[in-house]
């Protein structure tokens, strides 16, 4: 493994490293290829779907490094709004820092400011509570484990949880009862029809010395191998990471509360500290995610709340 994480399988891996914001992100035949937001190429990019992703909103912290999480979020929802043409909004969990009820009443106001469904999936930060039952009941009614699916435009999404288990410092887990549900979801399914996973901790190993990964996330993409088109969503390291893998892209999303070191940096992780007065917002984002008509991969790309 390298220094950013980016280690591995030999044939198998293109990593794409601290991508800037207002980058539209394609995919054709397991190359990615950028063009700038606003652009010409941008601009030929039709789409049937638009989506946003949002993550570690972590409501409750005040820090030094943010004392106004809710203002963060705000800010993020402002961005997701300016998006006429999303459809849904995904958040990948961590919605609060500490799981008390008021934290929770605070975000889901504030997100409810987007007038977008929203599906979420919960971090290990929404959990500490009763083994998590109020996030459950609040924020996937319905699914009691925390995973579940949906299909929007033909696109096929599934919502995991592999941070129920999970311990500091250590590796998200789907587990046993989870990855047969996944079986059984997309059993029967097209592999023409294109899948989009999202969950907390990434489902590739960004950096295990950290915890920063999925221990089972293999035998998860395992089962989607067959589809033509899958990406992955996920939050919890604070920062952008991009990768494919065959027909699997994959995508960390920036937080819109703090950032995160690299991995590997010797401060280890956790809130990055003494960043430059006016540098915080530029290090928070959101990410937008479109599907692209006549091309097998979504398009991503991210925006910054500076």
């Amino acid at each position: 493994m390298d220094e950013n994480g980016c280690g591995g399988r030999r044939d198998a891996l293109k990593c794409m490293l601290w991508a800037g914001s207002g980058v539209l992100w394609t995919v054709a035949g397991g190359v990615p290829r950028g063009a700038l937001l606003g652009g010409a190429q941008a601009a030929e990019a039709g789409h049937a779907l638009r989506f946003v992703q949002i993550s570690d909103s972590h409501i409750g912290f005040a820090k030094p490094t943010n004392m106004d999480t809710p203002g963060t979020l705000g800010a993020a929802i402002q961005a997701v709004k300016a998006d006429s043409g999303a459809s849904l909004l995904l958040h990948t969990g961590d919605i609060t820092h500490l799981s008390r009820p008021d934290q929770f009443d605070t975000a889901d106001q504030i997100i409810r400011g987007a007038g977008l469904t929203t599906h979420y999936v919960p971090g290990e930060h929404d959990l500490l509570e009763d083994n998590g039952r109020a996030f459950y009941a609040r924020f996937t009614p319905g699914a009691s484990n925390g995973w579940y699916s949906f299909d929007e435009h033909g696109v096929h999404f599934v919502g995991l949880n592999n941070v129920r288990d999970l311990k500091p410092g250590g590796m998200g887990s789907l587990g046993a009862e989870q990855l047969a549900w996944l079986k059984g979801d997309l059993a029967g399914r097209a592999a023409s029809q294109p899948i989009v996973v999202f969950a907390h901790v990434p489902l590739w190993t960004v950096y295990a010395n950290w915890g920063w990964g999925t221990d089972d996330s293999e035998q998860a993409l395992t089962l989607l191998k067959r589809f033509g088109s899958v990406t992955v969503l996920n939050g919890h390291i604070h920062q952008i990471m991009q990768k494919v893998e065959g027909k699997v892209a994959f995508h960390t999303a920036r937080s819109t509360a703090f950032p995160q070191p690299v991995p590997g940096d010797p401060a280890g992780p956790g809130p990055v500290r003494n960043l430059p007065p006016g540098k915080l917002r530029s290090l928070l984002g959101v990410t937008h995610v479109r599907q692209v008509r006549g091309q097998h991969a979504l398009a991503i790309a991210d925006q910054v709340l500076a």
